[in-house]
């Protein structure tokens, strides 16, 4: 049966806290009235980190100087999902995003497509969870300290109860817990994207979560501009009429980007790789690569490298 580690999840949440949150407090401002979000001037929308921590942690540090050379303002950081999965450190991410929500409304994390297949699984559902260690939970649940060896074979209910054990429910609430969307002026932040010609209060859940190219190839103007993670461009942002999209694959390039916006005006900031940032990122690959290869009684081979 595998054990929590308490002390690494304590770790995890303080170092983030930590890190973060004297930030937030100093630059944001905390609020204690959950009704409704209190308005801001200014917001920074950061794309998928997918467990990777290190760059979350650095591109709040290139916020925090891009702020101090800045007239002040009241400031939300909006993530745009997928937090969890392929990335080392998901356990970190979701320990501290849970603090830092608690501790202020202008924080705020949508829910991804991978935090919807993470709390279904870990609800009990045995074929979303098979699914979901295909697509990334296996390096999330090594996060969460469960024991490699329980994900090697077959998938068992038994492996799914240690795994709901070692996450625990105040986890699986919050990740339900999750909006989908968030207005900003003319700025509509979403995961993946939106069904075109359909209004925002009658979008379904699975198109605001899943979507790829009936909203990624529509060039039709929205009402809004929508601005998405979901869907990997590793060259940098995507910028068109109707849309901008913020996954730049983090997880696997080493490049987290946040859009800034303040009366109308846009800019972005990202992480920049260190000397030897390659290597680090051939072994995150080759992590990753490996894990999926692992999977294949739960994947085709063609699938295996591939983004989801």
């Amino acid at each position: 049966m595998p054990q929590r580690d308490w002390r690494y999840l304590q770790r995890s949440e303080a170092g983030l806290k930590g890190e973060v949150a004297l930030f937030l407090g100093a630059h944001l401002g905390k609020s204690t009235d959950r009704r409704e979000l209190t308005p801001v001037d200014r917001v920074y929308a950061i794309g998928d980190v997918h467990g990777r921590f290190d760059l979350f942690r650095d591109l709040v540090e290139l916020i925090r100087r891009d702020q101090a050379g800045l007239p002040p303002a009241s400031t939300r950081i909006v993530l745009l999902g997928d937090i969890v999965d392929r990335g080392p450190d998901a356990a970190k991410m979701v320990r501290g995003c849970m603090a830092l929500t608690e501790f202020s409304d202008r924080f705020v994390l949508l829910k991804g497509n991978h935090e919807e297949m993470m709390e279904r699984a870990l609800r009990g559902d045995l074929e979303t969870f098979e699914h979901w260690l295909s697509f990334g939970g296996e390096q999330t649940l090594l996060s969460f300290g469960v024991d490699p060896a329980l994900l090697q074979g077959s998938v068992t209910t038994e492996t799914l109860r240690l795994a709901i054990e070692a996450v625990g429910e105040d986890v699986i609430r919050w990740l339900e817990s999750l909006p989908l969307t968030l207005l900003h002026h003319e700025f509509l932040f979403v995961h993946a994207g939106i069904r075109p010609g359909v209004p925002i209060h009658k979008q379904r859940s699975e198109d605001l979560l899943w979507i790829r190219r009936d909203f990624l190839d529509d060039d039709s103007m929205h009402g809004m501009i929508v601005v998405h993670g979901h869907t990997v461009v590793e060259g940098g942002p995507v910028i068109r009429r109707n849309r901008i999209g913020m996954d730049t694959g983090a997880y696997r390039t080493g490049r987290l980007t946040a859009l800034g916006i303040e009366s109308g005006k846009t800019w972005f900031l990202d992480t920049v790789l260190e000397p030897n940032a390659h290597e680090v990122l051939a072994d995150y690959e080759a992590l990753w690569r490996e894990s999926m290869a692992r999977a294949s009684g739960r994947v085709s081979h063609e699938q295996v490298g591939t983004d989801r």
